[in-house]
């Protein structure tokens, strides 16, 4: 087939390096325009950029989408599919219809649930124990399409945003490859999805890591696992924010009020949380390193009765 595609992060990448192996003819790569980075401020291409020109891929970036000279740009291509993976932009009505196999996205969580933006953050942080992969011929709303494939991922006991997003994205991508198979030979099955049973989820912010220790221990866990490796969740020791990239829930008990340090000794740091007591294991004091509770405390003499804040 002849294939445009749109997509932007990593998250993408994988998806269209399998469309080129599987011998499609991706006629161009639509990603968001470049970004300045560092002190420098030089700019930084897009990883579904690299990519397509690695390939020897002709890549177009406009700042939006759904302006007419973007429209008429993609339309001399006359794909026969646009696939779509993490864009970052909301396909307008015009490009939907345009090809005749239309556009099909790569969606990381089982539709309808997640939809919207960072499901895979928000699966580990909702503590779910399976999610998945599901491609869809898209429509105007926000992932609201008919599905064509699904396929389901157990989430891990240690699962990471991060982990899981590598996982999703090789999910994805095979997924993908099989979607368009079906869809070439008309195989392909459309089943609507039930919009009154759709969940919304928007983008993750750096707030979202501010620990609220009335919460539970395990939705504690499970929020420091979900926004790793951004933005990681955060709180504060006396004046200066300390990062906590693992912990553990090691009781069920109520010894403290919520973000008091319960227990230390020359390898453990014990925090109440609303209900039951976390571990930290591995966590990183603004100014320093990431590192484990023993080596953080041979250097920083924590005290019992000590509280951790919100910032």
């Amino acid at each position: 087939m002849r294939v445009i595609f749109m997509g932007t992060p990593d998250f993408a990448v994988g998806t269209l390096e399998a469309i080129v192996e599987a011998g499609h003819e991706v006629v161009l790569a639509v990603s968001q325009p470049d970004k300045a980075v560092g002190r420098s401020k030089a700019l930084k291409y897009t990883p579904v950029k690299e990519c397509a020109l690695s390939h020897g891929i002709e890549v177009y970036q406009p700042r939006r989408v759904r302006e007419a000279e973007c429209i008429e740009y993609l339309r001399k291509y006359k794909p026969d599919i646009i696939i779509v993976v993490a864009f970052g932009q909301i396909i307008p009505k015009e490009i939907l219809e345009m090809p005749p196999y239309g556009c099909v996205n790569v969606h990381a969580s089982l539709l309808p649930q997640y939809r919207g933006a960072a499901p895979i953050q928000w699966a580990v942080i909702n503590g779910d124990t399976v999610t998945g992969v599901t491609t869809m011929r898209m429509a105007e709303g926000i992932d609201t399409g008919d599905m064509i494939l699904k396929e389901k991922v157990a989430v891990r006991v240690d699962e990471t945003g991060g982990s899981l997003f590598d996982r999703l994205a090789d999910v994805g991508a095979k997924l993908c490859v099989r979607t368009i198979a079906a869809i070439a030979d008309g195989t392909a099955v459309y089943t609507p999805q039930d919009h009154g049973a759709a969940t919304h989820v928007g983008k993750i912010q750096k707030e979202h890591g501010n620990i609220d220790w009335s919460k539970t221990a395990e939705s504690i866990e499970c929020l420091i696992r979900g926004l790793d490796p951004w933005p990681s969740a955060y709180t504060r020791l006396a004046d200066k924010t300390l990062k906590i990239w693992k912990a553990r829930v090691v009781s069920h008990e109520i010894k403290g009020a919520p973000g008091t340090v319960v227990g230390v000794d020359k390898r453990r740091i014990l925090v109440q949380a609303g209900n039951g007591v976390l571990e930290l294991l591995e966590i990183q004091l603004e100014g320093k390193k990431r590192m484990t509770a023993e080596t953080f405390l041979n250097g920083f003499a924590l005290k019992e009765g000590e509280k951790l804040h919100r910032c």
